[in-house]
This record gives C-alpha cells, structure tokens and sequence, in this order.
C-alpha cells in the first residue's frame, strides 16, 4: 500500500471510486471538484494505491483555521484492511505539519458504519448545524 498525491491520469479510477463508495451526488460534478482541488493544496489530495490500481482517497484543505477531510474513500473489496485508518494518520500528519489545530469532516447522519470509523478513530459528533449556499452550479 502507497499513499501519494493524486496525479492526473488517477482521474477515471478516482471518480470509479467514489461511485463505488456511493460519494457522487447528481448536484457535484466530480471533475469539476477534481479540477478545482487541483488548484488549491493539490499536495493534499491523496490517493492509495495497492498492486498498481487506486483503492483509496482523501481530499484534505486548511484555511488557515480548520483542517477539512472531503472525498474520504475505500475501494468496498479492501475495506476493513486499514486503508482509511491510514489515509486520516496522513491527513492529520499533512495538517499537522501546517500547523493546523482541528481538523472536521462530514457524514450523512444515516451513514452509520462510517460514523463509527470516525468514532474508533476519536472524531466526536459536534454540536452545530451545517449550512451551505450553492454559489456556482455544476449542471
């Protein structure tokens, strides 16, 4: 197992694998947030690769206040091999590094199994609401 930043030619087994993992939504392009990432931090979007194809991905960002986790992914036929575990040791190293002091993620509240991942791994449920406003549409 490697973890390294994501390259371009990733692209097609990436967006595989967040389908699989079931993370597009119809309102996110993922290209296009492919395409965004790419020019902000693209040293922290991560892959994994195992026997030379692409099992697994983190998306992380730091603005300065906050550390974010996005697109966290694990091939389903490797998951339960530490993969994820590995992938949040390196965003939280890379952050880290920043000097970043807290890092977020989010989860679907109905996503039960990856809330207790997070959960094993010492992330706590806040107590806040998420809001958003869709400034740029993908469609």
């Amino acid at each position: 197992m490697k973890i390294r930043s994501f390259l371009q030619q990733d692209e097609g087994a990436v967006i595989r694998l967040w389908n699989e993992c079931g993370l597009v939504r119809p309102w996110n392009d993922p290209k296009k947030d492919i395409a965004r990432k790419l020019t902000i931090q693209p040293e922290l979007f991560l892959v994994v690769e195992k026997e030379d194809r692409v099992v697994g991905s983190a998306m992380i960002g730091y603005e300065g206040h906050r550390g974010w986790v996005y697109y966290l992914a694990v091939d389903p036929s490797c998951q339960g091999q530490g993969i994820g575990q590995a992938l949040m040791r390196e965003a939280e190293h890379l952050l880290i590094e920043r000097g970043c002091p807290k890092i977020q993620l989010l989860v679907r509240s109905n996503n039960v199994q990856v809330l207790d991942f997070y959960a094993k791994l010492g992330y706590e449920t806040g107590d806040v609401l998420m809001l958003g406003k869709r400034l740029i549409p993908d469609a």
